[in-house]
């Protein structure tokens, strides 16, 4: 249903005269949330990255939709310290998503006859993991440790409430979420902030997701777009 809804938003957009379509790339700040409240204070920062295809119909010089594909990594790492910083474990959690936003875009004209532009966006987003590595580092006195799996997702089929292939050591195959943040359109360059809130947690043996925010997608990105095309 959700890759149905995509092709059908991709096609709409090849059938706009209007639409305008943009390559896009960038840095992901990503976290994951750790506490109850949605806090990811346990967790640290990763940097990861951004890139795919990005089209806007051009519905009119004040309001506009966007939507089409992306390559985003998620996850987090985290780092702790034993005996004044002399042992140690260090872990990094990298999963890779193809995300499908839908995004509604206000514009603020800069000028009258400029096409440059100052605009906001949210909507929501459905994302496909596809891959990932999880890496650790450990040392404790003389003794070291390193080591790297594959991330692995389990078999849902998303229609059905019920988590199929859900394992302990396996991700939600599917994850969504909202979209928020702005940017500037200068006409032939587009930078964009966004700030990705996920809204499923990502451990495939939890069903629900509405008890708390713990484990569930934090991603900050700085985005630079680039048209394809004319305008």
């Amino acid at each position: 249903m959700k890759k149905m809804i995509a092709v059908s938003l991709l096609t709409g957009m090849v059938m706009c005269t209007k639409a305008q379509f943009y390559v896009q790339g960038g840095l992901n700040l990503a976290n994951i949330t750790e506490t109850k409240s949605g806090e990811t204070e346990k967790n640290n920062i990763l940097p990861t990255f951004n890139a795919g295809v990005l089209g806007r119909f051009g519905l009119s010089d004040v309001f506009d939709l966007e939507t089409g594909a992306l390559l985003t990594g998620r996850g987090s790492k985290a780092e702790s310290y034993y005996n004044n910083g002399a042992d140690y474990i260090k872990a990094k959690f990298n999963p890779l998503y193809i995300e499908v936003p839908l995004n509604a875009v206000v514009k603020f004209p800069i000028g009258t006859t400029s096409k440059s532009n100052v605009f906001i966006h949210g909507g929501p987003y459905a994302a496909i993991g596809i891959g990932g590595t999880s890496k650790f580092d450990s040392k404790f006195g003389p003794l070291t440790a390193s080591g790297s799996n594959d991330i692995k997702f389990n078999d849902d089929d998303p229609t059905t409430t019920p988590q199929e292939g859900a394992a302990y050591d396996r991700l939600k195959r599917f994850d969504f979420g909202l979209n928020f943040g702005g940017g500037v359109d200068f006409g032939k360059l587009i930078l964009k902030a966004n700030y990705g809130l996920g809204l499923a947690k990502i451990n495939s043996t939890e069903q629900n997701n509405s008890v708390d925010d713990k484990n569930k997608y934090r991603t900050l990105s700085f985005s630079v777009g680039i048209p394809l095309g004319g305008r």
